[in-house]
């Protein structure tokens, strides 16, 4: 008898590991951040499709949410607009948020409706502006100034943070058996447009879905430790551990802090993981290993 081929075999092993995690999540939401850098590369990019495309035909349901800020950031080059920074947002005046509305909602999240649907999937492409999917206050910033030691506050101008979420609309997509992709863009009471971190969209929705998953796609491995291992599995006192020995610092304390907002509001588990990896994505959901760090309650 022919032994079979080890690459064959490999992949019957891990459609054998999928099985129990296929059956356990049929039915399920994902909700799934894809970041800008990730889609700058288009292997990424499709490969991110497929994926998603496979996830949909198993029974679990995706939901994309999408950043670009490196595509914005490109676009405002272009037309000569400056813009700067706090704290890893970018102060909107009403010129920025236009052309933010246009880069997101435009051309962006059409571009990833696109690639589902050369992968097989069927996407419907909205922002947080459709059927009042999700309303907008305004974000502001506080900051102490190093001489007089005063907390002063800082105009970010139309950045925005989810106030509430009415996911109908993404119910009825799912339904149809299509594939929601949302660009982080919202309207406020006040009628304005504001430009919404996609992390924090992504978790404000998962939360509102009562998702199985929240996954967001980074450009690091997940959480490391000191020495620069991936830390795979953490839960919310070893993180605050972890924050306050300075392990955890820079940008990784909003995206945890997301995680654990979604979770409180009933999000099974959140993930942090390589979006550049291939297949990131079904290597964490469907092999024992995993490939980032899973955040649990």
């Amino acid at each position: 008898m022919t032994s079979p081929n080890p690459r064959i075999l490999a992949k019957a092993e891990t459609l054998t590991q999928a099985l129990p995690y296929i059956q356990k999540y049929a039915g399920r939401v994902f909700v799934v951040k894809f970041g800008g850098h990730a889609m700058a590369d288009g292997d990424r990019a499709r490969e991110f499709a497929e994926d998603i495309v496979l996830l949909k035909t198993v029974g679990i349901h995706p939901v994309v949410v999408h950043g670009g800020g490196p595509q914005i950031g490109e676009m405002l080059g272009r037309l000569g607009v400056e813009s700067s920074f706090v704290d890893g947002l970018r102060v909107t005046d009403a010129e920025t948020a236009r052309i933010a509305e246009m880069v997101l909602g435009g051309g962006i999240n059409k571009e990833i409706v696109r690639w589902i649907g050369a992968a097989g999937g069927r996407a419907v492409g909205l922002s947080g502006k459709d059927a009042g999917l999700v309303t907008a206050t305004k974000l502001t910033r506080t900051r102490r100034d190093p001489d007089s030691l005063i907390e002063q506050e800082i105009d970010l101008g139309f950045v925005g943070d989810p106030s509430s979420v009415d996911p109908r609309v993404l119910r009825v997509i799912i339904e149809d058996g299509m594939i929601p992709v949302v660009a982080p863009i919202a309207a406020g009471e006040d009628g304005q447009t504001y430009n919404i971190n996609a992390d924090t969209m992504a978790g404000a929705i998962a939360g509102a879905l009562g998702a199985a998953r929240l996954m967001l796609l980074t450009d690091v491995a997940g959480v490391l430790d000191k020495n620069g291992q991936l830390l795979t599995d953490l839960g919310a006192a070893r993180i605050a551990e972890l924050m306050e020995d300075g392990t955890i610092s820079g940008g990784m304390i909003p995206k945890l802090e997301t995680c654990m907002s979604a979770l409180a509001a009933g999000v099974t588990a959140s993930v942090v993981l390589d979006g550049r990896v291939p297949h990131a994505m079904l290597i964490e959901f469907f092999t024992d290993q995993g490939a980032g760090t899973l955040i649990r309650g």
